[in-house]
């Protein structure tokens, strides 16, 4: 066990996955000579040589392009998207052709390709560099969407994203590449908690408060700070967004008998609708109280001096908290 941050965790990753299976291929802007803008494959490159840590052309509608023919030819490429915002000019390739290829073939062709995504805001950052695109991939049938919370599940799930046959969209919270953590480099994949579940990391009675990526980061002060009132906060991090882990939603809901969900990205067909309408329908009885969603705000990502009112913090989800209790809130004032 060895502790480093999240992008060392994926470097590591990477580089496990490169080592172990000579079809992996890495693709993208800028990252062999620099390294990436985040420093991820630093060091790939010399490693392993130009012939598998390819730097691109900026044009991501060409880079996955590529990766398609390649992943027919039996490699595994692993692209990088420089920003999500970026990702748009290869909406067409993913959703067209990635997404579909494996039922239009009828299983004769499989997509093992993974599309690394750094993700989010909190960094200071424009729009196109801060967007939080998620909601359009899980909508895709043929994708597996996920994202990481912690530098052990990125060095984890990054393999098996790359080991799966399956076209992965795999996203990246940039505001934690920095976080430190502990990882363990010589687990086996086989070992490993399946990619495509959720995980309790913190258990509580009271509320659900389901999420991922970074704002489960700011679930769990949410849970500390809601401690001090009395108040135990179940907090799940959700891991895989599509397939989603309804029975890890349905447990949890049942223990705890409300659910507040969380995400940076805009409120309106979010994700969270999807998890609340989902847990309505499989476990109403157990709810006693309905759903709350604490999103983003339903408009472009702003500048960067204002984005703090923009993204979901520890005062908004409390919030939401106090509307799943019944307690004074917001939409209240100080009448329950």
């Amino acid at each position: 066990m060895v502790q480093m941050t999240m992008a060392k965790a994926l470097g590591a990753g990477l580089r496990a996955a490169l080592r172990d299976d000579p079809r992996v291929l890495l693709l993208g802007e800028d990252i062999g000579t620099l390294g990436g803008v985040f420093r991820i494959t630093d060091g790939l490159l010399s490693e392993f040589g130009a012939a598998r840590v390819i730097d691109t052309p900026l044009a991501e509608s060409g880079i996955v392009g590529v990766a398609i023919g390649l992943a027919f030819r039996g490699y595994r490429p692993v692209i990088e998207i420089q920003f999500d915002g970026f990702i748009y000019p290869a909406f067409d390739q993913i959703v067209s052709q990635v997404a579909k290829l494996h039922y239009r073939t009828r299983g004769a062709v499989r997509m093992p390709l993974t599309i690394r995504v750094p993700w989010g805001g909190g960094i200071g950052a424009a729009e196109h560099h801060s967007e939080s695109p998620e909601a359009y991939f899980v909508h895709t049938a043929g994708l597996r969407v996920v994202a990481v919370s912690n530098p052990e599940d990125a060095f984890v799930m990054l393999r098996q994203a790359i080991a799966s046959d399956d076209p992965v969209v795999f996203f990246e919270p940039k505001r934690l590449y920095q976080v430190k953590g502990d990882v363990e480099l010589d687990r086996p994949l086989a070992d490993a908690r399946p990619m495509g579940l959720a995980r309790v990391v913190r258990p509580g009675t009271d509320v659900t408060v389901a999420s991922y990526g970074a704002m489960v980061r700011t679930a769990l002060d949410a849970a500390t700070a809601a401690e001090d009132e009395g108040v135990s906060l179940e907090v799940l991090d959700l891991r895989s967004l599509s397939p989603l882990d309804d029975a890890a939603l349905d447990a949890s809901v049942r223990r705890t008998g409300r659910l507040v969900v969380v995400h940076e990205a805009p409120r309106e067909a979010g994700l969270a609708a999807e998890v609340i309408t989902g847990v309505v329908e499989r476990s109403f009885d157990a709810l006693r109280a309905a759903p709350v969603r604490i999103t983003g705000h339903d408009l472009p990502y702003p500048p960067a001096k204002t984005e703090q009112h923009f993204l979901p913090d520890l005062d908004r989800i409390l919030d939401g908290v106090d509307r799943a209790l019944g307690r004074p809130n917001s939409l209240t004032g100080l009448q329950p």
